[in-house]
């Protein structure tokens, strides 16, 4: 409508850009709301979540099986799935991490920040509720975000592309990556991880065997960072 009335007659419009955009905002949400249904196993009760919880802190060392185990003594069946996954809701951490000594995400990430690459989507709707997804990677040392392409259909080849294209400005930049997190997402090919693990065009680079869980050696950061894994 602005491009139709001449700037001295915009004064007609009736509502301004904030309520317009409030307006839009309220269109998505409400077009990408779904009733909740309630589905799957009935909740655990907060008396046995905080027994799970106090068996967990004043026992470190123990795991999700032995503490299903003293729960089963005391008449509780609770699956050790189901412990972990209280124990992750309150920042617990498995039986080796839980120790005094180990080594939190944290301070992994504190000491390691400067060599962590960082890579998901988000969504953008347009007017029409047209929805577009942003692939956008993150440098954790100095939180820049490069925002690698816009799509309406993001492919795993897409991906690998927009990957290589950021891998080749990051080797100009000369960056030390060591580390890239990503989730599991499809769009995630094995193209995407191939691009971080190519041969290094010089000879000093070293290579690494893949290890488990999901390590991968660095491919176009290669000659900059002495080892680098995708971890998902």
């Amino acid at each position: 409508m602005s491009r139709l009335l001449p700037r001295p007659r915009w004064s007609i419009f009736v509502v301004t850009p904030e309520t317009l955009l409030r307006w839009h905002r309220r269109m998505v949400r409400r077009h990408w709301t779904y009733p909740a249904l309630p589905r799957g196993r009935p909740p655990i009760p907060d008396s046995v979540q905080a027994l799970i919880v106090r068996l967990a802190t004043e026992n470190p060392r123990w795991g999700y099986q032995r503490i299903r185990g003293e729960l089963l003594r005391l008449g509780c069946r609770i699956s050790g799935s189901s412990i972990a996954r209280v124990l992750r809701a309150n920042g617990l951490q498995p039986a080796p991490c839980r120790a005094a000594g180990s080594t939190t995400w944290r301070s992994f990430l504190r000491h390691q920040a400067a060599g962590i690459l960082a890579c998901d989507f988000l969504t953008v709707d347009t007017v029409f509720l047209h929805r577009l997804y942003v692939l956008f990677f993150i440098q954790l040392h100095n939180r820049r975000v490069h925002l690698a392409g816009v799509t309406a259909n993001p492919t795993g080849a897409w991906v690998a592309q927009q990957a290589r294209n950021l891998a080749a400005t990051l080797a100009e930049e000369a960056p030390v990556v060591r580390f890239l997190i990503r989730d599991r997402d499809s769009r995630f090919t094995r193209a995407f991880d191939d691009i971080w693990h190519e041969p290094a065009p010089r000879s000093s680079a070293r290579r690494f065997r893949r290890r488990t869980p999901t390590p991968l050696p660095s491919a176009g950061l290669a000659p900059y960072a002495g080892s680098a894994w995708t971890i998902s």
